[in-house]
């Protein structure tokens, strides 16, 4: 059966139709998220603002493709969204934005506050022991922390309701007032993992009415249907049902995993993750702990590496040859810095990396290094190398420390993301480092793929996200 997974990411957005049948995607359509209103002074003090109507217009774009796509414009059996599960819109009457939306790299909460602190540390001293229950401390960003900065400004109007990126994407394409669910309400930090509640308790501790957070509905279930005009305008018949949009980590997971039990998932785009899937809650240091889809739990270690480390990487010999040489580099820089790294053998020559340049959203200040440069080992494959393998080695003492405290051994390593489906070394370094052969996954768009099963399980088509999973997801094995 044909379903549409649309992933409202942060630096793209994405629409798949998935045939549940044969496990096949049928189209595949994505745009540039190029929404972003921050003028450059705003940048400059730490803003991170988006047209959230701007993305849905492109939303709407790919849907349109997608449905003409579809074999002979037959009728999709449901809608499953996600999207970034950080950041936030502060909704008016009628579900009407009266802020832009504040993206997941906002750092307003690092502004100064009182007594010498920021809002975020202030923030924490109030809520105290309350945020054991979110297991999710809030950081830059996060609609907690977002919430908070805006209740302290006077900017937070009564009848007023926030709303995640994808959860308002819902509510468009419903006609309805956004609800959520909860792994996107978990993102807050101000959500009761345990209970699947709102923190009433930590709420009123930091001043923030209930009132102002959408209403929790279950994860891969039918927020509503597909509204008439937006029906007319897209070529899908009015009526079709939409769930309720879930976290881009699970529904990531969900895309990636076919074995619950027996897998580890490094995903790499961007930034990078390592999650398991723990049929209870367990709180282990240094890991979030996410609700999962219906029943269970994501350990979530997220990493400070991925693309983006590389990318500096990259940079820097683009500028080399520009300002050493005077020449314009080849445009195949990655696949370049890739081959050279193919001729060092692994440990790299005992040069080490630890690639967090750009910090982390619960380390925001931690940098990277190289360190044992010798005379012999200062090369650019080396460099390149050194990187890929400290990029492997972070996830793997992840994984490592995930067992340390209780966890138990998985025996199938599953890669996904850009990071690791276009960087043909990367793959076979983290399957060296894991000692475990890495499957990678065929079809790609994890996110879409995870949304589109959420409503075919909310189509009752399968009786849990896993079972679909186990029927849909192929891989591929990395050399």
């Amino acid at each position: 059966m044909p379903y549409i997974g649309l992933d409202l990411g942060t630096t793209s957005i994405t629409a798949i139709l998935l045939e549940t049948g044969t496990g096949d995607v049928l189209a595949k359509h994505s745009v540039s998220n190029d929404t972003e209103t921050t003028s450059p002074d705003q940048k400059a003090a730490g803003r991170s603002e988006w047209d959230i109507d701007g993305m849905i217009s492109k939303t709407i774009f790919l849907l349109k493709l997608v449905a003409a796509d579809a074999p002979d414009h037959g009728t999709i059996e449901g809608i499953g969204v996600t999207g970034q599960q950080h950041g936030m819109v502060l909704l008016g009457h009628e579900g009407t934005p009266i802020t832009p939306f504040i993206g997941w790299q906002d750092r307003r909460c690092h502004d100064p506050h009182q007594e010498g602190k920021t809002y975020l540390e202030n923030m924490m001293a109030l809520g105290g022991r309350g945020f054991t229950r979110s297991e999710c401390s809030p950081a830059r960003g996060y609609m907690g922390a977002s919430l908070f900065w805006l209740s302290q400004n006077g900017m937070l109007p009564g009848s007023a309701v926030a709303s995640f990126a994808p959860d308002y994407l819902v509510g468009r394409l419903c006609n309805k007032v956004p609800v959520t669910d909860p792994t996107n309400a978990a993102g807050s930090g101000l959500y009761d993992v345990i209970e699947r509640r709102w923190n009433a308790e930590l709420l009123s501790s930091l001043g923030i009415p209930q009132s102002v957070l959408p209403r929790v509905q279950a994860s891969c279930s039918w927020a509503g249907k597909l509204c008439g005009n937006l029906a007319s305008e897209i070529g899908i018949p009015a009526g079709t049902p939409v769930t309720n949009a879930c976290g881009d980590n699970q529904a990531s997971f969900a895309g990636s995993v076919s074995d619950y039990k027996n897998s580890v998932l490094v995903n790499i785009g961007t930034g990078g993750q390592i999650s398991v899937y723990n049929p209870g809650s367990i709180r282990i240091e240094g890991f979030l702990v996410r609700p999962y889809l219906k029943s269970g739990y994501l350990l979530v270690g997220a990493g400070m590496t991925g693309g983006r480390s590389y990318a500096v990487l990259e940079r820097f010999i683009r500028a080399v040859g520009q300002e050493i040489f005077g020449v314009e580099p080849i445009d195949a820089i990655y696949d370049r810095l890739n081959e050279l790294a193919s001729a060092v053998s692994a440990g790299s020559d005992d040069l080490i990396c630890e690639p967090a340049f750009t910090g982390s959203l619960t380390e925001p200040d931690r940098r990277g290094r190289f360190s044992g440069i010798n005379d012999m080992n200062l090369t650019p494959g080396h460099l390149a190398r050194s990187l890929l393998e400290g990029m492997a080695m972070q996830f793997f003492r992840m994984y490592e420390s995930m067992r340390s405290q209780g966890i138990a051994p998985r025996t199938l390593l599953v890669g996904a993301g850009n990071g690791v489906r276009k960087n043909p070394l990367l793959g076979p370094i983290l399957s060296d480092t894991f000692g475990l052969a890495l499957n990678v996954v065929k079809h790609g768009e994890e996110a879409a793929i995870g949304a589109s099963l959420c409503a075919a399980v909310a189509s009752k088509e399968f009786s849990d996200i896993e079972e679909a999973g186990s029927c849909c997801i192929t891989y591929d094995t990395a050399d």
